[in-house]
Protein backbone atom coordinates (compact mmCIF):
# COMPACT_ATOMS: atom_id res chain seq x y z
CA UNK A 1 0.00 0.00 0.00
CA UNK A 2 1.56 3.20 -0.87
CA UNK A 3 0.84 6.24 1.09
CA UNK A 4 1.83 9.28 -1.40
CA UNK A 5 -1.77 10.39 -2.25
CA UNK A 6 -3.56 8.72 0.60
CA UNK A 7 -5.67 10.29 3.03
CA UNK A 8 -4.43 10.32 6.22
CA UNK A 9 -5.38 11.38 9.86
CA UNK A 10 -2.94 11.23 12.73
CA UNK A 11 -4.39 11.77 15.94
CA UNK A 12 -1.98 13.40 18.55
CA UNK A 13 -0.16 15.20 16.11
CA UNK A 14 0.67 18.21 18.18
CA UNK A 15 2.81 15.67 20.40
CA UNK A 16 6.40 14.49 19.92
CA UNK A 17 6.26 11.72 17.82
CA UNK A 18 3.03 12.90 16.01
CA UNK A 19 4.39 16.28 14.71
CA UNK A 20 7.30 14.61 12.98
CA UNK A 21 4.99 11.57 11.82
CA UNK A 22 2.47 14.09 10.75
CA UNK A 23 5.42 15.81 8.48
CA UNK A 24 6.69 12.81 7.29
CA UNK A 25 3.73 11.93 6.06
CA UNK A 26 3.09 15.34 4.09
CA UNK A 27 6.77 15.26 2.93
CA UNK A 28 5.61 11.49 1.35
CA UNK A 29 3.02 13.15 -0.50
CA UNK A 30 -0.01 12.03 2.07
CA UNK A 31 -2.90 13.98 2.45
CA UNK A 32 -2.32 14.28 6.39
CA UNK A 33 -5.16 15.43 8.33
CA UNK A 34 -4.22 15.84 11.58
CA UNK A 35 -6.14 16.24 14.97
CA UNK A 36 -4.58 18.76 18.07
CA UNK A 37 -5.81 18.14 21.18
CA UNK A 38 -8.59 21.51 21.96
CA UNK A 39 -7.34 24.38 23.99
CA UNK A 40 -8.15 28.09 24.72
CA UNK A 41 -4.57 29.29 23.18
CA UNK A 42 -5.87 27.97 19.95
CA UNK A 43 -2.08 26.16 19.65
CA UNK A 44 -1.45 23.50 17.73
CA UNK A 45 1.77 22.28 19.83
CA UNK A 46 5.03 21.17 17.87
CA UNK A 47 2.79 21.73 14.90
CA UNK A 48 2.44 25.87 15.80
CA UNK A 49 6.09 26.00 14.43
CA UNK A 50 6.15 23.39 11.64
CA UNK A 51 7.23 24.72 8.41
CA UNK A 52 4.60 22.14 6.74
CA UNK A 53 1.43 23.04 8.72
CA UNK A 54 -0.22 24.75 5.51
CA UNK A 55 0.44 21.66 4.04
CA UNK A 56 -1.86 19.62 6.47
CA UNK A 57 -5.80 20.09 7.43
CA UNK A 58 -5.32 20.73 11.28
CA UNK A 59 -8.52 19.77 13.60
CA UNK A 60 -8.93 20.84 17.47
CA UNK A 61 -10.78 18.12 19.10
CA UNK A 62 -10.16 15.38 21.69
CA UNK A 63 -10.15 11.84 20.55
CA UNK A 64 -12.55 11.21 23.65
CA UNK A 65 -15.63 12.61 22.01
CA UNK A 66 -16.73 9.95 19.85
CA UNK A 67 -19.05 12.14 17.60
CA UNK A 68 -15.84 13.94 16.30
CA UNK A 69 -13.86 10.71 15.71
CA UNK A 70 -16.72 9.86 13.21
CA UNK A 71 -16.86 13.33 11.66
CA UNK A 72 -12.46 13.18 11.36
CA UNK A 73 -12.57 9.66 9.80
CA UNK A 74 -14.92 10.34 6.99
CA UNK A 75 -13.34 9.80 3.54
CA UNK A 76 -9.73 9.20 5.72
CA UNK A 77 -7.81 6.06 4.63
CA UNK A 78 -5.72 5.21 6.75
CA UNK A 79 -5.65 6.12 10.40
CA UNK A 80 -2.66 6.71 12.84
CA UNK A 81 -3.84 6.36 16.24
CA UNK A 82 -1.36 8.42 18.67
CA UNK A 83 -3.34 10.88 20.70
CA UNK A 84 -2.57 9.46 24.10
CA UNK A 85 -1.82 11.17 28.28
CA UNK A 86 1.79 9.51 28.51
CA UNK A 87 3.20 10.78 31.80
CA UNK A 88 3.55 7.85 34.10
CA UNK A 89 4.07 9.60 37.52
CA UNK A 90 0.46 11.61 36.34
CA UNK A 91 -1.02 8.25 35.69
CA UNK A 92 -0.92 7.47 39.56
CA UNK A 93 -2.69 10.58 40.59
CA UNK A 94 -5.56 10.77 37.75
CA UNK A 95 -5.69 7.11 36.33
CA UNK A 96 -9.38 7.99 35.45
CA UNK A 97 -7.96 10.27 32.95
CA UNK A 98 -5.93 7.60 31.49
CA UNK A 99 -8.60 5.28 31.07
CA UNK A 100 -10.91 8.08 29.45
CA UNK A 101 -8.33 9.40 26.42
CA UNK A 102 -6.55 5.86 25.96
CA UNK A 103 -8.65 3.81 26.39
CA UNK A 104 -12.12 5.31 25.09
CA UNK A 105 -10.34 7.11 22.75
CA UNK A 106 -8.78 4.14 21.19
CA UNK A 107 -12.62 2.80 21.13
CA UNK A 108 -13.76 5.67 19.53
CA UNK A 109 -11.33 5.62 16.57
CA UNK A 110 -11.79 2.24 16.07
CA UNK A 111 -15.34 2.19 16.15
CA UNK A 112 -15.50 5.88 13.54
CA UNK A 113 -13.37 3.76 11.26
CA UNK A 114 -15.52 0.82 11.23
CA UNK A 115 -18.10 3.00 10.55
CA UNK A 116 -16.18 4.76 7.58
CA UNK A 117 -14.62 1.78 5.87
CA UNK A 118 -11.14 2.78 6.76
CA UNK A 119 -8.20 0.96 5.15
CA UNK A 120 -6.12 0.75 8.22
CA UNK A 121 -5.93 1.54 11.87
CA UNK A 122 -2.42 1.83 13.28
CA UNK A 123 -2.27 1.88 16.99
CA UNK A 124 0.64 3.53 18.34
CA UNK A 125 0.96 1.62 21.76
CA UNK A 126 4.15 1.96 23.52
CA UNK A 127 7.02 -0.91 25.28
CA UNK A 128 5.47 0.08 28.28
CA UNK A 129 2.73 -2.72 28.04
CA UNK A 130 5.69 -5.11 28.81
CA UNK A 131 6.47 -4.07 32.11
CA UNK A 132 9.89 -4.57 33.70
CA UNK A 133 11.58 -7.39 31.30
CA UNK A 134 11.36 -11.24 32.03
CA UNK A 135 13.59 -11.75 29.29
CA UNK A 136 15.43 -10.04 26.87
CA UNK A 137 15.72 -9.16 24.54
CA UNK A 138 11.36 -8.93 24.65
CA UNK A 139 9.86 -9.84 22.03
CA UNK A 140 6.00 -9.84 20.90
CA UNK A 141 5.22 -12.92 23.04
CA UNK A 142 6.61 -11.12 26.21
CA UNK A 143 3.85 -10.98 28.76
CA UNK A 144 1.83 -7.99 28.91
CA UNK A 145 2.06 -6.54 32.85
CA UNK A 146 0.31 -3.77 33.65
CA UNK A 147 2.96 -1.83 35.96
CA UNK A 148 1.31 1.67 35.88
CA UNK A 149 -2.05 2.90 35.32
CA UNK A 150 -0.81 4.58 32.29
CA UNK A 151 0.71 0.82 30.99
CA UNK A 152 -2.61 -0.50 31.78
CA UNK A 153 -4.51 2.12 29.45
CA UNK A 154 -2.22 1.28 26.88
CA UNK A 155 -2.71 -2.24 27.07
CA UNK A 156 -6.68 -1.79 27.47
CA UNK A 157 -6.32 0.14 24.25
CA UNK A 158 -4.20 -2.41 22.58
CA UNK A 159 -6.94 -4.71 23.87
CA UNK A 160 -9.66 -2.97 22.04
CA UNK A 161 -7.94 -2.43 18.82
CA UNK A 162 -7.60 -5.92 18.53
CA UNK A 163 -11.22 -6.66 19.12
CA UNK A 164 -11.87 -4.73 16.47
CA UNK A 165 -9.74 -7.11 14.23
CA UNK A 166 -10.90 -10.14 15.35
CA UNK A 167 -14.83 -9.18 15.52
CA UNK A 168 -15.15 -7.16 12.93
CA UNK A 169 -12.17 -7.78 10.46
CA UNK A 170 -10.86 -3.92 11.08
CA UNK A 171 -7.28 -3.96 9.56
CA UNK A 172 -5.69 -3.13 12.77
CA UNK A 173 -1.84 -2.90 13.39
CA UNK A 174 -0.08 -2.89 16.74
CA UNK A 175 2.85 -0.69 16.99
CA UNK A 176 4.89 -0.69 19.89
CA UNK A 177 7.92 1.53 20.03
CA UNK A 178 10.78 1.49 22.81
CA UNK A 179 12.18 4.76 24.17
CA UNK A 180 12.17 7.36 21.59
CA UNK A 181 14.54 10.14 21.49
CA UNK A 182 15.28 13.28 19.56
CA UNK A 183 14.07 16.93 18.88
CA UNK A 184 10.49 18.08 20.50
CA UNK A 185 11.29 15.34 23.04
CA UNK A 186 10.61 16.97 27.32
CA UNK A 187 13.47 17.67 28.64
CA UNK A 188 12.52 15.30 31.31
CA UNK A 189 13.02 12.29 29.57
CA UNK A 190 16.63 10.65 30.05
CA UNK A 191 18.99 11.87 27.56
CA UNK A 192 17.49 15.00 27.58
CA UNK A 193 18.95 15.28 31.19
CA UNK A 194 22.26 13.98 30.30
CA UNK A 195 22.84 16.33 27.59
CA UNK A 196 21.77 19.12 29.94
CA UNK A 197 24.06 17.82 32.46
CA UNK A 198 26.54 17.90 30.44
CA UNK A 199 26.04 20.80 28.54
CA UNK A 200 26.49 22.44 32.28
CA UNK A 201 29.30 20.73 32.77
CA UNK A 202 28.82 18.27 35.18
CA UNK A 203 31.33 15.03 35.36
CA UNK A 204 29.30 13.05 37.28
CA UNK A 205 25.85 12.52 36.04
CA UNK A 206 23.01 12.11 37.78
CA UNK A 207 20.59 9.20 36.34
CA UNK A 208 18.84 7.43 38.82
CA UNK A 209 19.53 3.26 38.30
CA UNK A 210 21.65 2.58 35.51
CA UNK A 211 21.53 -1.34 35.74
CA UNK A 212 18.46 -1.25 33.19
CA UNK A 213 18.91 -1.88 29.78
CA UNK A 214 17.39 0.30 26.89
CA UNK A 215 16.95 0.05 23.00
CA UNK A 216 16.60 3.74 22.01
CA UNK A 217 15.01 4.54 18.83
CA UNK A 218 15.37 7.80 17.00
CA UNK A 219 12.19 10.03 16.57
CA UNK A 220 12.56 9.42 12.75
CA UNK A 221 12.91 5.98 12.79
CA UNK A 222 9.90 5.82 15.09
CA UNK A 223 7.75 7.83 12.43
CA UNK A 224 9.43 5.31 9.73
CA UNK A 225 8.47 2.57 11.41
CA UNK A 226 5.00 3.77 11.81
CA UNK A 227 4.68 4.77 8.61
CA UNK A 228 5.87 0.98 7.19
CA UNK A 229 3.41 -0.31 9.46
CA UNK A 230 0.75 1.60 7.63
CA UNK A 231 2.19 0.24 4.17
CA UNK A 232 1.82 -3.70 5.16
Amino acid sequence: MELKGKRILVTGADGFIGSHLAEALVQEGAKVRSLVLYNSFNSWGWLDESPLNRDMEIVLGDVRDANLCNKITKDIDIVFNLAALIAIPYSYIAPDSYIETNVKGALNICQSSLNNSVERVVQVSTSEVYGSAQYVPIDEKHPLQPQSPYSASKIGADAIAMSFYYTFDLPVVIARPFNTYGPRQSARAVIPTIITQIAQGRYELEIGDASPSRDFNYVTDTGGGAYIAGEV
